[in-house]
């Protein structure tokens, strides 16, 4: 269907046309009725507008009035040319008309500026003030002196400049303030401009500065008209009357400029020319106290807007933007204050620490704003729980910290955290389903011999909230110094561990590998010890799960691969063990998760020379249950360099049958948990049975661990695992004294049945001598 709605812009074209004529008409009385009839249609335009963009009803009032005045003006003109009562109630109309202007004006920048319009109206207030002085000693004044001149039509006639002068900042304020300049905006701006040059040309003809003009000014206002009607019916209006955010950007530099002009200009010309006489005098001095007292109500205003904003930064900046909690700095500020002020009580200030359990899931399940969600629930239901003097803060993206700046005694802090931790227990409602989540509550008092600071406070509690964690998890942890003695020991060996590998204090120990049936030693694996400057002795117990946890493990790998390759195929080369032997080195979790991996595996088979067959790599389950398939890709890549894969610690996962189908491994290693009690205990050798049969139908190599008794290799031997490893054959020694343990062991033999109690070979300071020797 064909659309018959108006087209903006067939009214400036139309009204264009109508200029023309009234421009060549050469009556006035002529060119002010086609003036009247454009004005006419202000009104059903303005309807149009309203029904169309949504244009609220003030606004269109206001239209309406504006062209039913601009009409009766143009009437007034037309028909009683030369009559002074006609000719003022015509300017009265004019000047309603451009209140009503104003007015509409007004709404519109009210709309787009918010709290700041009021600025702009004071503002607006000056320039009007100070355009009144100009038109004062420019026009009015010495109109007066002109007794020709009706005294009433002056000052009506007058009051154009200063509405004008409002106008115009509104304009620039509106135009200039905003990023979005649309047509509607464009247009409206172009109107209003016309129609202020056709007002001032009009003034200035009546108070007789400028000469017969003919219609030029009747020209301006049906252009104008024109061009408000297609700016009222284009569909960028819609945006232009729209309330706009708050946090649009405020240029103020135009207000500036033209505000400042509107006070020094007019104080140039009051102090260039001389007064007229005593009416003169009265009406500048009234003028310039209006103009001090406007100016000093606006610096109040723009101090205490000032002040507000100021509030607002700080209120910003102190609070959690998300959850309207306290955040980091207030916390502080709070805690500073209370520990300033606790030694006049007898309660004691206690934190609690709060940190949501796997909060990641919920992120990664249901998106952020889901997790947002669920942070302002959070901090809902904790100062619910919370008594009325306590203080909750959120620190940080799933922490939260409570400030009790009294808690009477030990229990009722205690208590209190059990609340805390109950807050948790009933379900969140989200849109896809209820969830769960769960919190570790780090608790730290403030003790008569502890040290008076907020940090330190803070710290602990945070140290009791880590061992929360470590103790399962949903649980409250009380701190005690003993908490922070290990952390702090902790932090000592993380930061020596970084540069253990730089000093050359990480070492390689072997322990021997032995077939027992035969007597060989057919390989050794690499076990990591470190020894630091001073001679202390870090346990791999302690330092391997700090390097898992701050990725130096990766390093430490790569340098341990190298190093036990090499190792083995110099070995080989000098004769220390037989040709086929093999090395196995431990691979972490982290390290298998790393793309690169095999790369890093390959160049240190390549460098070394060592066959890759001869390469075992042991892993544990860990990453083959978390991340199964990125472990089952590296896998297959290392497979496909020829590296063999043995799964230690068998036998102590819960999924541990089924990885053996799934994953391409070649060797179990039976965990030494179940080698301990296999010559006594009949549920570890029932359990050792099955493992060694599962094995073996699967054709994969089996290596007992732990291995420290003749009568466990017996019974390991007596249910088919020959091969075996632990503290009976050898413990773990350094590079130079494998040699003579390895010529010891091959001396002894094949251990048939095993058919004779032997003693540990156990390892002296002159690595050639050995005990225990059948």
């Amino acid at each position: 269907m064909r659309d018959m709605r108006v087209k903006p812009w067939w009214f400036p074209a139309a009204t264009g046309i109508l200029a023309l004529v009234a421009l060549v008409w050469g009556s006035p009385n002529g060119a002010a009725g086609l003036a009247a009839i454009v004005a006419i249609c202000t009104g059903p335009v303005a309807w149009v507008a309203h029904r169309r963009h949504a244009l609220n009803t003030r606004e269109m009032i206001c239209l309406v009035m504006f062209g039913l005045c601009n009409a009766c003006s143009a009437i007034l003109r037309a028909a009683t040319v030369g009559h002074s009562s006609a000719q003022m109630w015509s300017e009265l109309s004019t000047l309603l008309s451009g209140l009503m202007i104003l007015t509409a004006v007004g709404s519109v920048a009210r709309n787009r500026r918010g709290r700041d319009f009021w600025g702009v109206l004071a503002d607006g207030g000056i320039v009007a003030l100070g355009s009144w002085l100009l038109a004062w000693v420019i026009m009015v004044q010495p109109a007066l002196d002109n007794f020709s001149v009706a005294p009433g039509l002056t000052l009506v006639q007058s009051a154009f400049q200063p509405l004008g002068a409002i106008l115009l900042l509104l304009l620039i304020v509106v135009v200039f303030a905003d990023s979005d300049r649309t047509p509607a905006l464009w247009g409206a701006s172009l109107a209003l401009v016309i129609a202020l040059v056709g007002g001032l040309l009009r003034a200035l003809q009546a108070a007789g500065r400028i000469g017969d003009i003919r219609n030029l000014s009747t020209v301006c206002a049906i252009v104008a008209d024109g061009v408000l009607f297609a700016t009222l019916l284009h569909p960028t209006m819609q945006t232009l009357v729209a309330r706009q955010p708050a946090t649009r950007d405020r240029p103020i530099v135009g207000r500036i400029i033209i505000t400042t002009a509107a006070l020094v200009i007019p104080i140039i010309i009051l102090t260039a020319t001389r007064p007229a006489g005593t009416t003169d005098i009265i009406v500048r001095t009234i003028s310039v106290g209006v103009l001090s007292l406007l100016v000093t109500v606006r610096i109040i205003q723009a101090i205490r807007s000032n002040r507000e904003a100021q509030l607002e930064l700080l209120r910003t900046a102190q609070t959690d933007s998300l959850t309207g909690l306290p955040n980091r700095g207030l916390l502080l500020d709070a805690m500073n204050a209370t520990l300033r002020e606790s030694w006049k009580g007898s309660g004691h200030p206690t934190l609690f620490f709060i940190d949501l359990d796997r909060f990641k899931n919920i992120n990664d399940s249901f998106g952020h704003a889901v997790g947002d969600r669920v942070l302002c629930t959070i901090a809902d239901r904790l100062r619910a729980t919370v008594p009325e003097r306590a203080t909750v803060a959120r620190i940080s993206g799933d922490e939260y910290v409570v400030l009790d700046p009294s808690s009477p005694a030990l229990d009722d802090a205690m208590g209190l955290a059990d609340r805390l931790i109950a807050a948790f227990r009933e379900p969140i409602s989200l849109t896809g389903g209820d969830v769960f989540v769960t919190a570790s509550i780090g608790v730290a008092r403030l003790e008569p011999q502890s040290h008076r600071n907020a940090d330190v406070l803070l710290r602990h509690a945070d140290t009791a909230m880590y061992q929360a964690k470590e103790a399962g998890r949903n649980r409250v942890a009380l701190f005690d110094e003993s908490m922070h003695e290990r952390v702090a020991h902790r932090l000592t060996v993380e930061t020596a561990l970084f540069r253990a590998l730089d000093r050359r204090e990480l070492k390689l120990y072997y322990q021997p590998i032995l077939d027992v049936t035969t007597g060989e030693v057919t390989g050794f694996e690499a076990l990591m010890r470190w020894r630091q400057g001073d001679g202390t002795i870090v346990s791999p117990a302690e330092f391997i799960p700090i390097a898992e946890e701050t990725g130096t493990i990766n390093a430490i790998g790569a340098w341990a691969l190298h190093e036990a390759t090499t190792q083995m195929r110099t070995w080989i080369d000098d004769g220390v063990c037989l040709p086929t032997a093999n090395m196995s080195v431990n691979v972490s979790p982290r390290q298998l998760a790393e793309p690169d991996f095999p790369a890093i595996v390959n160049d240190a088979l390549a460098s070394s020379g060592l066959s890759s067959h001869q390469l075992w790599l042991e892993v544990t389950e860990g990453i083959m249950i978390s991340e199964p398939e990125l472990a089952l890709a590296t896998l297959r890549r290392l497979r496909s360099i020829g590296v063999r894969v043995a799964l230690d610690d068998f036998g102590t996962g819960y999924s541990s049958l089924s990885l053996l189908q799934k994953f391409p491994l070649q060797r179990i290693k039976i965990d030494r948990a179940f080698v301990q009690g296999v010559a006594d205990n009949t549920n570890d050798r029932a359990l050792v049975r099955t493992i060694i049969a599962m094995g073996s139908s699967l054709g994969l190599d089996m290596v007992a661990e732990g291995v420290e008794t003749v009568q466990q290799l017996q019974v390991l031997g007596e249910l088919g695992c020959t091969k075996a490893q632990g503290y009976l054959i050898s413990h773990p020694m350094p590079p130079d004294a494998v040699r003579g343990t390895v010529a010891a062991l091959q001396r002894m033999g094949p251990w048939p049945g095993i058919g004779r109690t032997r003693e540990p070979l156990v390892l002296v300071t002159n690595p050639t001598r050995l005990a225990g020797l059948a």
